[in-house]
C-alpha cells in the first residue's frame, strides 16, 4: 500500500525545486502519494537580489526572525515521510524556510513523523542545519536523512559565481571564463539516485541506516576546510546581527558588514586557514574525524 509525503520547501531561482522533483519522482513513481508544497513570502524576496536588499536580510536571519507566508494548504493531518527542502543564508536557514517552521499546522505535522532535510547550497550548510535539527527536536520530529548538494568548485570562485547569479539572475558562465554557478546539471540528475534509496526505506518503513546509506553515495560530504571557516563565521555573524539590529539606521553598518565578508573570505580565511594546517590540524585527527562523522550522521 502506498505512503502519503509531504514536501515543503522554498526557492527564490527555481534550484531547489528542481532538486525535489528529482527526489520526490521516484517516491510518486512507486505507488505513493506526494504532496509537494511550495511556500511563498507575503513580501516576496527580490530575485535577482539587489547589494542592499540582500545586505538587509542579514540581521533576522541570523536571529531567526520570522516573516508572513502567503496561505499554503497541506491536504492531511498526517503523513509516512516529510521532506523539507531548505536553503542557508549567512550561515542559517533562510527566512522564509525557519518561517515554515514556526508555522503551528507545520509543527502539528512534524510530531513524532519521520523527515528528510535536503539543500542546494553553495556550499556551507553545517550551521543551518544545525539550527534545523534543534527546531524538528523541538518539535519531536525524526530526522532520518540529509542530503547536500553543493557548488563543488573552489570556495573563492564558488563565491564569485554565486554573486553573479544571485544579482544578475542567470546561472550562466560570468565573463564566459567562470564555470556556472550553483550545484551542477550531473549532481541535480543524480538525486534521482538518491530518491529511489529512500524509496525502499519508505516501503519498509526502516529508516535507520538511511543516512548510512546516502553518505555511501556521497548524497553528503563534508570538507574540513569549509567545516572550521563556518565554525568561526557563525559566532561573528550573530556578533554582526546583533549589532546591526540594535541600530535604526542601519545602512553604513549593513556596508561594513559586507566589506568584512569579502576581507574574511579573501585575505582572513586563507591565512587562518594556513596557520591552522601547520600548527593545529596534525595535532587534531582524532577530534577532526569525530566532528566530521557527525555532520555525516543525522542523530
Amino acid at each position: 500500500m502506498g505512503k502519503k509525503v509531504l514536501v515543503l520547501y522554498y526557492s527564490q531561482s527555481g534550484q531547489l525545486g528542481e532538486i525535489i522533483q528529482n527526489l520526490s519522482g521516484p517516491l510518486a513513481a512507486a505507488g505513493n502519494t506526494v504532496e509537494v508544497v511550495q511556500v511563498h513570502p507575503v513580501q516576496p524576496y527580490p530575485f535577482p537580489w539587489k547589494g542592499e536588499s540582500f545586505f538587509a536580510v542579514m540581521p533576522d536571519c541570523v536571529q531567526h526572525v520570522p516573516t508572513q507566508l502567503q496561505p499554503f494548504d497541506i491536504k492531511e493531518s498526517a503523513y509516512d515521510l516529510v521532506i523539507l527542502g531548505y536553503q542557508a543564508w549567512f550561515l542559517s536557514p533562510s527566512i522564509p524556510f525557519n518561517s515554515l517552521l514556526q508555522e503551528p499546522k507545520v509543527r502539528s505535522i512534524l510530531k513524532d513523523t519521520p523527515v528528510i532535510t535536503i539543500t542546494g547550497a553553495r556550499n556551507m550548510w553545517i550551521s543551518a542545519l544545525e539550527d534545523i535539527k534543534k527546531m524538528l527536536k523541538a518539535n519531536s520530529a525524526r530526522l532520518v536523512g540529509n542530503i547536500v548538494l553543493v557548488d563543488k568548485h573552489h570556495n573563492v570562485i564558488s563565491f564569485i559565481t554565486i554573486f553573479h547569479w544571485m544579482f544578475r539572475g542567470k546561472k550562466e558562465r560570468y565573463l564566459n571564463v567562470f564555470p556556472k554557478p550553483g550545484v551542477s546539471d550531473a549532481d541535480i540528475e543524480q538525486v534521482k539516485t538518491f530518491g529511489n534509496t529512500v524509496s525502499t526505506h519508505l516501503e519498509s518503513n526502516q529508516w535507520d541506516n538511511l543516512q548510512q546509506e546516502l553518505v555511501r553515495q556521497e548524497a553528503v560530504v563534508v570538507k574540513y576546510n569549509l567545516m572550521f571557516i563556518e565554525s568561526k563565521a557563525k559566532r561573528i555573524f550573530g556578533i554582526w546581527a546583533k549589532l546591526i539590529s540594535k541600530r535604526k539606521k542601519r545602512t553604513a553598518w549593513l556596508v561594513a558588514f559586507k566589506y568584512y565578508l569579502l576581507i574574511a573570505l579573501f585575505i582572513a580565511a586563507p591565512i587562518i586557514l594556513t596557520v591552522d594546517a601547520i600548527f593545529f590540524k596534525p595535532f587534531l585527527a582524532g577530534r577532526i574525524k569525530r566532528q566530521k562523522q557527525y555532520y555525516l550522521d543525522v542523530k
